[in-house]
């Protein structure tokens, strides 16, 4: 049986055995859900290695040993939600120190660190990551943490991953990437230089739409302990049915990115031939800035496609509101489509003034592309443009 630092088997076999192992009472393929918050002791602090399940909890551990096989790392520290492991590497630094982040990023990763941890004494700036020689301009200033993503949330900007990490690791800084878009099925940041990589488990890794969590995925040992540490004591850890059910997702996860990458770009393609788009931005596209960026560090460009109409708010919100096949709800990566319009739903956050500025209208819409059939989409979508330009 396949164990989590074993990489001599491929992708697949990895997710479905990597850190799994048949349960030695009952010989049960999945690991069982240990539900349960204590653990006998034998003596005072002799134990089996389990005192708290804050601390310790074998789902737990099995879905951590699984995510750092299918990233390429060794340690693996799983959370409650996406931005509970966003919090959690940020509570690494200290009051004062400076943050790098790229400029188009998850509107709840801007909010944290505008309303949360500013508070706290962390400083950031916005740096246009696509750009190397504006993060040269950023990295002069001392900084201690450089996050981006690549894939984007919303607009799919795509940066050299390793060119970045390269720059931030010169000047110092942890180089941390969230790789939630691609996934580590289509990118693999820790070998392109991360120090940290993170996901929300909520998306792609879960897959079904039932479970929320994020994790952080390093291959430094003194990373590690210290994410560790800060999991145990801050406390905002995902409990053991949520794991079970991140581990279920993960078995399928080559599969369900093969069937959604096959979709988005047919349904890519569909919107650029729309006289009502006015662009459509998915990196699988010739004439994407970052396509060969994204064709050197990724296997394939994803199931995620955002679009900007040639309409205003209102016009957007209607379109958005006449599909039945694309859900309108937030999230992503699970087997159903969803549609999101990210300017009143997962990027309210981020001013308006700031989302303008970096190109992200009021008629963007993001798609994140699932598992039906591709011509009951395609109909899908025609259907609603029909309507909001009735």
């Amino acid at each position: 049986m396949a164990d989590a630092g074993d990489t001599n088997h491929g992708f697949s076999t990895r997710a479905i055995h990597g850190g799994q192992h048949p349960d030695p009472t009952t010989g049960a393929v999945m690991p069982p859900v240990y539900l349960t918050s204590t653990y006998v002791q034998e003596a005072p602090g002799v134990h089996k290695g389990y005192e708290y399940s804050r601390s310790q909890n074998p789902t737990r551990e099995a879905l951590e040993a699984s995510v750092a096989s299918i990233e390429g790392g060794t340690h693996a520290v799983a959370f409650a939600s996406g931005l509970a492991a966003t919090h959690g590497v940020l509570s690494m630094l200290d009051a004062g120190d400076r943050v790098v982040i790229g400029h188009d990023v998850y509107g709840g990763t801007y909010r944290l660190l505008d309303q949360v941890m500013r508070r706290q004494g962390l400083l950031f700036d916005v740096v246009d990551t696509t750009d190397l020689a504006a993060v040269d301009a950023a990295l002069a200033t001392p900084a201690a943490l450089v996050w981006f993503e690549s894939p984007t949330n919303p607009l799919l900007h795509v940066s050299d991953v390793a060119a970045v990490c390269a720059k931030a690791k010169a000047a110092g800084a942890i180089a941390v990437v969230d790789n939630t878009f691609a996934t580590p099925y289509l990118q693999n940041p820790l070998a392109l230089g991360a120090d940290i990589v993170v996901h929300s488990t909520t998306k792609y890794l879960g897959g079904h739409s039932d479970v929320v969590g994020g994790i952080a995925v390093t291959a430094d040992d003194a990373l590690a302990g210290r994410l560790r540490f800060l999991q145990n004591a801050i406390g905002a850890i995902p409990g053991p049915l949520d794991c079970f059910l991140v581990l279920r997702g993960i078995k399928t996860l080559a599969v369900r990115l093969e069937r959604c990458c096959d979709s988005a770009e047919t349904v890519a393609a569909w919107l650029a031939a729309h006289p009502r788009v006015n662009r459509v931005f998915y990196p699988g596209r010739e004439d994407h800035p970052g396509h060969d960026v994204a064709k050197a560090q990724m296997r394939r460009f994803g199931g995620m496609v955002s679009f900007d109409l040639d309409a205003d708010l209102e016009t957007a919100r209607h379109l958005a509101s006449e599909t039945h096949l694309f859900a309108l709800a937030e999230s992503l990566g699970g087997v159903e489509s969803l549609l999101d319009h990210p300017a009143s739903m997962t990027h309210g956050a981020v001013p308006r003034a700031e989302r303008l500025k970096h190109g992200f209208t009021d008629g963007l819409l993001r798609l994140s592309v699932g598992l039906e059939d591709l011509d009951d989409l395609v109909g899908d979508l025609e259907q609603a443009f029909d309507k909001a330009f009735a």
